[in-house]
């Protein structure tokens, strides 16, 4: 047994990995959305939660600066100047604290050249004296000059009545209390944001969930159609995805239709070759005297016969393409010049909308219009009229259809109102003086039809001859 070649091996490795990457899925849609909820509600919760906390964080320092002020504000308002020219209260202040050593809460009353008068409960310590600004207004300040024990300090300079000096009031409470009040505030803001965005995150994943749930009916009925359980996806659905299901049926019955005009298609040419050949085998078994002649005029049809369904076949084939579009007024220039080569004594005149664009595969197009303009100007007497336009939107709907309608007229002798329609016919000639097999319109018609448009002979009102009318569905 041999070994694979290394570079065999590797080919078939990389054309195995190439196919699982094909194949893979890019995801759950669920996961996704679920993920991208979740992700801007962290962002949206995070910012609020931070700006929620510098609100309520200020608050909380403000009041606590408030309850200093107070202080501070009945210091002042009770300090007088002694006989001794010290500051002394009129009355103590109200806050047993400041009776206890080390309480947490202290003022001190100082000046230069004076001894600092100060609470109790400062005991052995001094509240610190910084010259780093003037004035009286009240300054509001941070500090760790105790240790182990950071203070927030309210401090202003005043000036008494009966004193040329200026003194400093400052009160001072431990920062314990404030982080304290800021610790829990944070706590509980992150527990209840916390709380909040996991009962979103969850409301999120339900309604992801549960909105979704439709595509997974979906699927369900898709998966029926491709086993063969279903025909039709018949699943009852919100009206966002019924556009869906309605382009999916009407995907499913235009390949029914596909396929029924394939098997129709092998059907009636299996039918149009069975004559012929029975006669081909007739004249061979007897050897006939006239079997060359019977020959050639049997294969002539046969070849009729195959060139006409082998045109519907490719105008089936090319219709499955939803993107064909093809513009009207080049079809019609290479026509023209095309006819001004074969036909030299016969004038093709071009009018209309020049921007027209139809559903039809331009190679269909070309020969629809090639046909139609040499039958008028082989009929003709040397003046062919085309007309282009837009036809007038109908009534209004999702599936409203446009057409384009092209007009083809000539100058000759016209066709009697009773025998139109068998022009039409395979192999339907009025005029056996001109060349031709007579399966040109029977063809045309045929081409039209697949594409949903429409052709009819009338009498031209302007050269008196006959006129086409060709529907032909609109492009934008």
């Amino acid at each position: 047994m041999t070994r694979p070649k290394p570079a065999l091996a590797a080919a078939k490795a990389w054309f195995l990995k190439r196919r699982r990457n094909e194949t893979q899925s890019t995801g759950s849609l669920t996961r996704r959305m679920i993920s991208i909820a979740a992700l801007w509600i962290s962002v949206l919760l995070v910012g609020g939660a931070f700006a929620l906390d510098r609100v309520l964080t200020e608050a909380i320092t403000r009041n606590f600066d408030a309850q200093l002020g107070y202080v501070l504000n009945a210091m002042i308002g009770t300090a007088e100047i002694g006989p001794d020219g010290e500051v002394r209260f009129s009355r103590p202040l109200g806050d047993q604290r400041f009776l206890e050593p080390y309480s947490g809460l202290y003022w001190q009353v100082s000046a230069t050249g004076h001894e600092p008068f100060r609470s109790r409960s400062l005991w052995d310590r001094a509240l610190r004296q910084t010259g780093d600004h003037q004035g009286q207004q009240l300054h509001v300040a941070d500090s760790d000059e105790f240790d182990g024990e950071p203070l927030r300090i309210l401090d202003r300079e005043v000036r008494l009545p009966g004193s040329a000096t200026e003194w400093r009031f400052q009160v001072a409470a431990s920062r314990a209390t404030l982080n304290d009040q800021i610790a829990v505030l944070r706590r509980t803001l992150v527990r209840s944001f916390a709380i909040l965005g996991l009962g979103l995150i969850i409301l999120a994943a339900l309604q992801a969930t549960y909105g979704l749930w439709p595509l997974r009916s979906l699927r369900r009925a898709v998966a029926a159609v491709g086993s063969g359980r279903s025909a039709r996806i018949d699943a009852q659905l919100p009206n966002e995805v019924r556009p869906l299901v309605e382009e999916l049926n009407e995907l499913l019955a235009h390949n029914e239709r596909q396929a029924e005009e394939a098997r129709r298609h092998a059907g009636n040419l299996a039918h149009a070759l069975k004559t012929p050949l029975t006669v081909l085998m007739n004249e061979a078994t007897a050897n006939g005297p006239e079997l060359a002649e019977t020959v050639a005029r049997t294969t002539s049809d046969m070849r009729r016969q195959v060139d006409h369904h082998l045109a519907r076949a490719r105008a089936v084939g090319r219709r499955a393409n939803a993107q064909a579009r093809s513009e009207v007024w080049p079809s019609l220039k290479a026509v023209e010049r095309a006819m001004a080569r074969m036909h030299r004594h016969v004038t093709v005149d071009l009018a209309g909308d020049q921007k027209a664009v139809v559903h039809v595969e331009r190679q269909d197009l070309d020969e629809i219009l090639g046909n139609l303009v040499e039958n008028a100007a082989k009929y003709g007497q040397g003046r062919v009229f085309v007309t282009v336009a837009r036809e007038a939107p109908g009534e209004p709907g999702p599936r409203r259809t446009e057409f384009v309608e092209i007009l083809i007229e000539d100058d000759g002798p016209g066709i009697p109102a009773v025998e139109r329609g068998r022009l039409f016919e395979r192999g339907a000639r009025l005029d056996t003086g001109k060349p031709g097999t007579g399966l040109g319109l029977a063809i045309v018609r045929d081409v039209i039809g697949i594409y949903g448009g429409a052709i009819s002979l009338e009498e031209s009102e302007d050269l008196g001859g006959l006129m086409v009318r060709v529907r032909l569905p609109a492009a934008a």
